[in-house]
């Protein structure tokens, strides 16, 4: 789509280097010249016959006019003013729009589009709380959930570019992940010394990716961590403008990189022939495509709705029991607070997520039944450790779906009554009449209670360390 405001920039910007006014020119291509200014000034869309009249007048061609930049440094800067006093932050100041004048020099233009571009950024930033971020993973989670967790659009994106490199089948390879790279003219560079606040740097300017060593072990973070690099450029991804949109950008590189190490076409005959036999396991569909457990099992949550007729859950749950990621629409009764936010709230201490942790042996996936006040789950659960300690990856049915399962004759069964707290919360009667004034615990603070929302011009990053790591790592010139 042209944008409105460019494009009359572009006119202007040939107009003036053909040293013709408004009226001359409407006069050649029959035209008012009040007309014209209103296009020039974004408030109207030429016709096509117009433009390619404006375009014949002043030497250039219609391409030329519809080119998505602007036509100089000064315009750019204009543009940036004008959209600036557009938006909220500045309308609900009250003050006038200052509009720039020909005898506006450039340092003034400069300062006034620096100024506007700061107050804007404070804004955004003082809107990113806690509590606005709850608001937005909230919202996201639910609109996801109506849709089945399932975006078509972006399937298809991935299966068109694995297409593009010629991929049959099978694991995809990092040979594989470089090709598709190499298409969209960007080369993965592999460095030790990147921001300790990005997983990946993309270098529009020179085409490169930087990402972490190759020689981590197992290498799926590295191909998952390319792919959704590659996917901000697929998708046309910018500058978030909130934190719902940066959630929104987040939530659509991950699906793209899941789309494309477990494709859509092979993954549902995969999933569909298990079903058929009663045998299916998130552990098979993992080994299958060569992934992370955890990637599997919430891959599986995109495709189990749509294509299998499965109504499923997947609990992403830490050693403390606390939520770190959730996905459900099979009526599981999850933990959220007030505002209806999951992540954060702990999990029923009787739920596989987290009576996993009790086993013994936890090299093999673990399953059970759970009686809930929503009715019976079933669910299977894989336990692993990271940076942040164990954590526990479940993903599960309702009693009657379970039958399609590996693991569905287990014996293993508890009964939850959360979110009453005398499931799992409070303690005995007995044990508090015992200990009340007999013990005393220091309390544990997660660091992330105290930790400020990152502020940076891409949320999370540290924009001083970005900038000095790619002024390192450019190419010389």
């Amino acid at each position: 789509m042209v944008d409105a405001a460019i494009l009359g920039h572009r006119i202007r910007h040939y107009r003036s280097a053909a040293e013709l006014t408004l009226d001359a020119l409407g006069e050649r291509i029959g035209l008012a010249g009040s007309q014209l200014s209103l296009i020039e000034n974004g408030h109207r869309e030429p016709k096509l016959s117009h433009l390619q009249a404006i375009a014949e007048v002043l030497g250039v061609t219609t391409a030329q006019l519809l080119e998505p930049e602007p036509p100089s440094e000064r315009s750019r800067m204009e543009l940036d003013l004008q959209r600036l006093q557009e938006g909220a932050s500045y309308r609900r100041l009250g003050l006038p729009v200052v509009r720039p004048t020909r005898s506006m020099n450039d340092d003034l233009l400069a300062a006034l589009v620096g100024m506007h571009r700061e107050l804007d950024r404070r804004a955004r930033e003082a809107i990113a709380t806690p509590e606005q971020a709850r608001r937005d993973a909230t919202a996201l989670r639910h609109r996801m959930r109506e849709q089945a967790n399932a975006l078509p659009e972006i399937e298809d994106l991935a299966e068109e570019q694995l297409r593009a490199v010629g991929y049959e089948g099978g694991s995809l390879t990092h040979r594989t992940v470089s090709e598709m790279a190499a298409r969209l003219g960007f080369e993965l560079v592999y460095v030790t010394d990147l921001p300790h606040s990005t997983r990946s740097v993309t270098d529009l300017e020179n085409g490169r990716i930087y990402l972490p060593p190759a020689s981590i072990p197992g290498g799926h973070g590295l191909r998952s961590m390319a792919l959704q690099a590659l996917a901000h450029r697929l998708l046309g991804h910018h500058e978030p403008q909130d934190y719902s949109e940066f959630l929104q950008q987040r939530l659509e590189i991950n699906y793209f990189a899941a789309a494309t190490l477990m494709p859509r076409s092979r993954a549902v005959d995969y999933l569909r022939k298990a079903k058929k036999e009663r045998n299916l396991a998130v552990e098979d569909f993992r080994d299958a495509f060569g992934v992370t457990h955890e990637t599997a099992a919430m891959r599986f949550t995109n495709l189990a709705t749509t294509h299998l007729d499965l109504r499923v859950h997947f609990l992403r749950v830490g050693e403390d029991g606390a939520l770190s990621r959730v996905y459900e629409n099979d009526g599981i009764p999850i933990p959220v607070d007030a505002s209806g936010h999951a992540e954060g709230q702990l999990v029923c201490r009787k739920f596989a997520a987290r009576s996993a942790f009790e086993r013994t042996s936890r090299t093999t996936e673990f399953y059970q039944y759970t009686d809930t006040p929503n009715g019976t789950f079933w669910c299977s659960t894989q336990t692993g450790a990271g940076a942040e300690g164990e954590f526990s990856i479940s993903f599960g049915v309702r009693f009657d779906d379970a039958k399609y399962f590996r693991g569905s004759q287990t014996a293993f069964r508890e009964v939850s009554r959360c979110p009453d707290d005398r499931c799992c919360a409070r303690p005995d009667d007995g044990l508090v009449d015992r200990w009340r004034r007999k013990s005393w615990a220091s309390a544990r603070m997660h660091q992330h209670t105290l930790a400020p929302l990152p502020s940076g011009t891409y949320p999370g990053v540290d924009d001083a360390e970005l900038y000095a790591f790619l002024e390192r790592h450019a190419p010389a010139i």
